[in-house]
């Protein structure tokens, strides 16, 4: 059989199999691609050429005990193949972080801009870096950046650390062992991004299978999705320096979070991708609602 018909075996098979498709592709043939490729060593960017290639027994034996795990185990692509592409770069994943699939990529390929001028970006911090998929690709963005990423887990930031090694900028990506801001005192940036825990008590009861191989304290966040969320509210503003920018992902949270803070002037951000949830702050505007953040109720 050839890599082509392989494809559209393993679509038709995941396709009937009733698989949620959210960590990092949307549909049964992108994810039947990737598995395809990945077990047989072939590169995504040699497609279409490499469609007609034929695969020896063993290679098709391989591919379709991926399929097989794929809709037996309702584990994500990613964790078979130990790799996922964000903001245009590949990164190691495996069950000790997220899939990497923020829309936060777009902002992070356009350097920020024109929320804040990348030229004017010397330090960003990246909270909940888990495999430090953000982190990195901001630093290979904005060469003249220092960067910080920033986790609670030990064991993403092992495998951040294996990314920032993987990447070559160790020099200038420093992986952080920090709840919140609890280690960062005293220190302050341009940019803080985060694509926090947000997932509430009832959607983490809901989720799909696949999301179940992921670390919970990566997903779930106390009884309405915002308990990390309203810790980034009061304490960023301690953080950023007076032209800085906040950005947070809240996903499905959105909703939850304008009710519970309906005066403060969030700016939703839109993607040309798609996906949303995202919001952005300055650091004046956080000053200004510093009375409200801190006096939210939990």
């Amino acid at each position: 059989m050839t890599v082509e018909q392989l494809i559209h075996e393993g679509a038709r098979y995941l396709e009937a199999a009733s698989l949620w498709f959210g960590h990092g592709s949307d549909n049964a043939f992108d994810e039947a691609a990737e598995l395809v490729f990945f077990a047989a060593d072939l590169d995504h960017a040699d497609a279409p050429g490499v469609y007609a290639q034929p695969l020896a027994p063993a290679r098709q034996e391989a591919i379709r005990r991926l399929f097989e795990r794929r809709v037996r185990e309702r584990v994500p692509a990613a964790y078979l193949t130990q790799r996922m592409w964000f903001a245009g770069y590949e990164f190691h994943v495996d069950e000790r972080v997220l899939v990497p699939r923020s829309p936060i990529a777009e902002l992070i390929e356009t350097g920020f801009e024109p929320w804040i001028p990348a030229s004017r970006i010397r330090r960003l911090l990246d909270i909940g870096t888990g495999s430090g998929c953000i982190a990195i690709a901001a630093a290979l963005a904005l060469p003249r950046a220092q960067v910080d990423a920033a986790d609670i887990s030990a064991e993403a930031l092992a495998v951040a650390r294996m990314n920032i090694e993987r990447h070559g900028v160790g020099g200038r990506v420093r992986a952080v062992a920090s709840d919140v801001f609890g280690a960062l005192a005293g220190e302050r940036y341009d940019v803080i991004v985060s694509n926090p825990p947000y997932v509430g008590d009832e959607e983490m009861r809901a989720l799909p299978s696949e999301y179940h191989h992921e670390p919970v304290g990566g997903l779930h966040a106390g009884r309405d999705g915002l308990k990390v969320v309203r810790r980034i509210l009061r304490e960023a503003g301690a953080h950023l320096y007076p032209e800085g920018i906040l950005i947070v992902e809240v996903g499905n949270t959105e909703q939850a979070l304008v009710q519970a803070y309906p005066h403060v002037p969030f700016t939703w951000l839109e993607f040309e991708r798609g996906g949303g949830g995202v919001f952005l702050l300055t650091a004046a505007q956080l000053h200004e609602a510093r009375a409200v953040l801190e006096a939210a109720v939990e």
